[in-house]
């Protein structure tokens, strides 16, 4: 049996770690606020690490599912981070959206200790963790990847090595540009349809059946449909974290986002409204509440 840890207990880290109990691996569970650890260890039965190097001295593979690049940093690189605790031939799955630079500072110093690292963002909802068929997009060694695929295929229906260390990373940031504009466009014309009089359910079905009708479109539906009653499952504040690292990415290698950044600009202006910690699919709220 495969030891896993997994770092992080937000939505998708909480979620990570039961849908990998639930595929029978040993699984132990670190989060930097240690109640929200234990509740979850409780629920499935897992073990508690009290630091990350400790997490990494108590499983083979680690699954990482983490706010932001600090978060990142901090909880591999800095003091009693899974740096210390990698052992030879231990391999680390960040699964979080972070800058590919952010990978390739971290890679080295994993190498040095033995262990792998590879950036591996997924694409999916809490909903696609639970049934195991998010996406993978994986950058780094391809024989560590060989290793952690049988954890990764626990949570994947589709896994896809792209490259060397920040492939992955550098992937979900293209993948997460046409994620943001998907919902941008989607609470545009949403809100059009309601605002020249057709029922918001009635237009969401019929772009739940045409053309646009992506996984995005059929699976945010509760939450564009009923705002008031859906839980977040990935909030404007988090959006706005995803549109700073595209735009510094475009910015490096010198290709226009024009369209992404009046998405960018709604988002801040979402956000100075009190918005941030709402769904994304807000985005339609704040449309629909400040008219032209």
């Amino acid at each position: 049996m495969t030891r896993v840890a997994v770092l992080g207990m937000g939505r998708m880290g909480a979620a990570m770690a039961k849908r990998l109990a639930g595929e029978g691996f040993d699984v132990t569970v670190w989060n930097r606020t240690a109640a929200r650890a234990a509740g979850v260890a409780a629920e499935i039965a897992a073990d508690v690490a009290a630091t990350p190097a400790e997490a990494a001295g108590a499983a083979e593979v680690l699954v990482s599912s983490l706010a932001d690049d600090d978060a990142v940093l901090e909880t591999h690189g800095g003091a009693d981070g899974t740096v210390e605790g990698a052992r030879d031939g231990t391999v680390v799955v960040e699964t979080s959206t972070v800058d590919p630079s952010t990978v390739r500072e971290l890679a080295p110093r994993f190498a040095a200790a033995g262990a792998s690292l590879l950036d591996s963002p997924v694409s999916g909802s809490v909903t696609l963790v639970e049934q195991g068929t998010l996406t993978s997009m994986v950058g780094g060694d391809a024989a560590a990847l060989e290793k952690a695929r049988p954890v990764i295929e626990g949570l994947s229906k589709a896994i896809f090595h792209l490259g060397p260390s920040g492939a992955g990373a550098t992937m979900k940031l293209a993948v997460n540009a046409f994620v943001h504009a998907t919902n941008h466009a989607l609470s545009e014309a949403l809100v059009l349809a309601e605002e020249a009089g057709i029922d918001r359910a009635a237009a969401y079905e019929v772009f739940a059946s045409g053309a646009g009708a992506s996984p995005f479109v059929l699976y945010k539906r509760a939450a564009f449909e009923r705002p008031d009653e859906t839980p977040v499952a990935f909030s404007v504040d988090l959006m706005k974290k995803d549109l700073d690292l595209i735009m510094a990415l475009a910015e490096r290698h010198s290709v226009p986002m024009e369209q992404l950044a009046v998405t960018a600009d709604v988002t801040d202006r979402a956000i100075g409204e009190g918005m941030g910690a709402q769904d994304m699919s807000a985005l339609a709220v704040y449309l629909r509440d400040h008219p032209i």
